[in-house]
C-alpha cells in the first residue's frame, strides 16, 4: 500500500518542519524580548531612525528617500516575480499527466505514488503563493510610504512620523516573510527526490539563518532587551 511505503515521508518531513518552524519561534521570541541581539531588530531600529531623519530634512532628502524605498520595492518585486513563475509551472506540472519514475528504492526515496506526488507539488504551490501573496503586500505598503515620507509636516496632521515609521515596519516584516517562505520551499524542491533531503536540508538551514539573524559583537546597547527597545515590533 501506497501508506506504507511513505513512512519516510511522514517521519522526516514533519520533523524537518518542525525544526524550521521552532527556530523561527524562538527567533520571533528575541526579536521581542532582546531585540538588539538580532539583525532584524537592529534594522528595525535604524530605520525608526532613518525616517525621523528623512521626515526632519525633507528638503534635502526627500530624492534620497524615494530612491531607498525603490530599492527596496525592486528587491520585493523580483521576489515576487520569481515566486509567481515557480507557481505557474507548478500549476502547470500538476494539471499535466505526470507520472514519476521511482530511482531506487521507497525505503530512501519515499513513496513516488499519484497521492504523494500531488500532495508535493500542492505543497510547493502554496508555500510560494503565500510568499507572493506577503512580497506583494510589502510592496503596497511600501509604496504607501514613499508618498507618505514627503508629506509637509503639519501639527494637526495624521500623518506623523510614528504612523509612517508603523507602515514602513509592516511592509519590511511582510518582505522578511516572504523571504523565508521562499526559503522554506528549497526543502521542498529537495522533497521531489525524497523526504531524508528535506530533513538534511531542514537541519543545514537552521546554523545558516542562526548566523544570518544574530549578532555576535558586544557593544553598548545590544543584547540587554531594555523594555523601550520593544516598540520598534509593537
Amino acid at each position: 500500500m501506497e501508506w506504507r511505503k511513505c513512512y519516510l515521508d511522514v517521519i522526516l518531513v514533519p520533523l524537518g518542519f518542525l525544526t524550521s518552524i521552532g527556530y523561527h519561534f524562538w527567533l520571533w521570541h528575541k526579536v521581542r524580548t532582546h531585540p538588539h541581539t538580532t539583525i532584524i531588530g537592529i534594522n528595525a531600529s535604524g530605520r525608526r531612525n532613518w525616517v525621523n531623519t528623512m521626515i526632519k530634512d525633507n528638503e534635502k532628502k526627500n530624492i534620497l528617500a524615494v530612491q531607498s524605498l525603490r530599492n527596496t520595492i525592486m528587491g520585493a518585486t523580483l521576489m515576487a516575480t520569481t515566486s509567481i513563475l515557480l507557481c505557474s509551472g507548478l500549476a502547470a506540472v500538476i494539471s499535466s499527466t505526470y507520472s514519476v519514475k521511482k530511482p531506487l528504492s521507497d525505503a530512501v526515496y519515499g513513496a513516488h505514488g499519484e497521492f504523494m506526488v500531488a500532495l508535493k507539488y500542492v505543497t510547493l504551490l502554496t508555500i510560494f503563493l503565500f510568499s507572493f501573496f506577503c512580497h506583494s503586500l510589502s510592496i503596497r505598503f511600501i509604496n504607501q510610504v514613499n508618498i507618505l515620507i514627503n508629506t509637509p509636516q503639519d501639527p494637526m496632521s495624521l500623518v506623523t512620523p510614528e504612523y509612517i515609521n508603523e507602515i514602513l515596519e509592516k511592509g519590511f516584516i511582510l518582505n522578511t516573510v516572504g523571504n523565508r517562505l521562499f526559503y522554506a520551499g528549497l526543502p521542498l524542491l529537495l522533497w521531489i527526490f525524497g523526504p531524508v533531503l528535506v530533513f538534511l536540508c531542514s537541519l543545514t538551514m537552521v546554523p545558516v539563518l542562526y548566523n544570518l539573524d544574530f549578532v555576535f559583537t558586544t557593544g553598548k546597547g545590544k543584547g540587554k532587551g531594555e523594555p523601550n527597545q520593544n516598540r520598534d515590533f509593537v
